[in-house]
């Protein structure tokens, strides 16, 4: 399919790892203009003005402008944000402060509405990313684009993407969609992040804990007068628990766990934003233990998301 052009942009993207920088790469490969926000003081800022861009682990290299805070006076198109869930609340003001023509947060949360709100309806947009990436220690870049399309909630932001090389299609309720996909990602997370501790990945106890915390994320929404959607995960939301126990487990035993199994950071921020809703029905007191049965120990590494906008 022939991706439809799309005029140069000026696009900012607030946070530096593995999502973000592959996100940047792209966009940069496209001739947009590109600023990548990174913490003050991280290692991965440090990184990035080292090399002057992002460089990837074959050597091919994509020149941005580096920063270390979002220019309030900017007139940029788009803005990206890539950061956890659980630290995007930090990054509102500067946000709503922002000229910026477009917010897109491309991340999974339970909380679209609510960044909705804060940043205007006319300019926040949600989305994923079509990207598998890793960083290695030396902050290279190990990127891979899948065949399969990252939902966009925008039209604009499906033709700047599959303009870059990343596949996208576009669903019209990404916010609902978005909160639906929390549980799943919490599920394969949590298993991934324990398949990682060992050599061949999670036991069958520890798949079984993420299968009850998939079912039990599910049962909050349901709790909270939410169906999941789309239809897919209705279907999963429902599915046998042997059967997704068996799922996660050989998740986590394959390649998949080094692309997700270093987001124990995510799978704790995700875990405590829905147990925190559930709180506010005492009947769905069961289904947030079960949720936070899976929540991975501090102890557990993050090198996906180490801070705030690295």
């Amino acid at each position: 399919m022939t991706s439809t052009p799309t005029p140069s942009l000026a696009v900012a993207v607030i946070g530096a790892g593995r999502i973000g920088s592959a996100v940047a790469f792209q966009l940069r490969r496209a001739s947009h203009a590109v600023t990548v926000v990174a913490r003050p003081g991280s290692r991965r800022l440090a990184q990035l003005r080292r090399d002057g861009g992002i460089v990837l682990t074959n050597g091919d290299r994509a020149v941005v402008k580096i920063a270390e805070h979002l220019d309030e006076q900017a007139q940029f198109d788009l803005v990206i944000v890539t950061v956890l869930a659980h630290q995007a609340g930090t990054l509102l003001p500067a946000l709503q402060r922002s000229p910026a023509r477009c917010v897109h947060f491309m991340f999974v949360t339970p909380e679209a509405e609510r960044l909705r709100s804060a940043v205007g309806a006319d300019r926040a947009t949600f989305g994923m990313a079509a990207v598998l990436a890793t960083l290695d220690g030396d902050g290279r870049l190990g990127l891979t684009i899948p065949k399969t399309k990252a939902m966009q909630g925008d039209q604009r932001w499906v033709n700047l993407f599959r303009a870059a090389g990343m596949p996208s299609a576009l669903e019209p309720d990404m916010g609902r969609w978005l909160r639906s996909q929390v549980p799943l990602t919490i599920a394969m997370e949590g298993v991934s992040v324990a398949g990682m501790r060992h050599k061949r990945g999670a036991g069958w106890a520890e798949a079984r804990t993420g299968a009850r915390a998939l079912r039990a994320g599910y049962s909050i929404l349901r709790g909270l007068g939410e169906t999941p959607y789309p239809g897919a995960k209705k279907q999963i939301s429902r599915a046998p628990g042997l059967m997704l126990t068996l799922i996660l487990w050989g998740v986590s035993r394959s390649r998949f766990r080094e692309t997700v199994g270093n987001s124990a950071e995510e799978c704790r921020g995700l875990i405590d934003l829905l147990a925190a809703e559930a709180a506010q029905v005492p009947a769905l007191g069961e289904a947030a233990g079960a949720l936070r049965a899976l929540r991975p120990a501090k102890a557990d590494r993050d090198r996906a998301a180490p801070s705030r906008l690295a």
